[in-house]
């Protein structure tokens, strides 16, 4: 069975989709076929207990069960921002590096702009080589706010 439900943040409504077993979805933009029916399970209310703590400014420290979907390539790239962690930020092309793509940072990209678990997959961390604020789905605005809330001067990046 599918859970939806949206979560009044303060950057903006968040809509969060999950199953039984895993949270699929986390964006500022609606999914295809989102119908909030005001039934949530554990899984979408521990994923507000987290975005809580979150937007409280701390590091949640338990982690909410994931159903990534994707290619080999970009469930690769999407299991290394796993690993940035909070409060710290990677280049495109330290990803890239870091996968042994040396020149595969607009393949990275790519695959991070595929990502639909925004904030718990932390593709806000990733910026240009330039540190430019680059590429964000829920927008710039959102992008730089998050590295604000987790203690980032964000004048020190360049918006593009």
């Amino acid at each position: 069975m599918n859970y939806c439900s949206v979560y009044k943040s303060p950057l903006g409504d968040i809509y969060l989709k999950a199953d039984d077993e895993s949270l699929e979805y986390l964006d500022f933009k609606e999914c295809e076929g989102f119908i909030s029916d005001g039934k949530e399970n554990e899984i979408i209310r521990d994923t507000k207990a987290w975005l809580d703590t979150y937007f409280r400014g701390e590091m949640p420290t338990f982690a909410i069960p994931l159903k990534l979907k994707g290619t080999t390539f970009t469930l690769k790239v999407w299991n290394k921002l796993l690993e940035i962690p909070y409060g710290k930020t990677m280049t495109y092309k330290d990803v890239a590096n870091s996968l042994g793509m040396n020149k595969g940072f607009q393949a990275v990209g790519g695959a991070v702009g595929r990502n639909h678990i925004l904030i718990i997959v932390p593709c806000h961390r990733v910026i240009g080589s330039d540190n430019s604020l680059t590429g964000f789905g829920g927008g710039i605005e959102r992008k730089k706010r998050l590295l604000e809330i987790e203690g980032h001067i964000v004048s020190k990046y360049v918006v593009r």
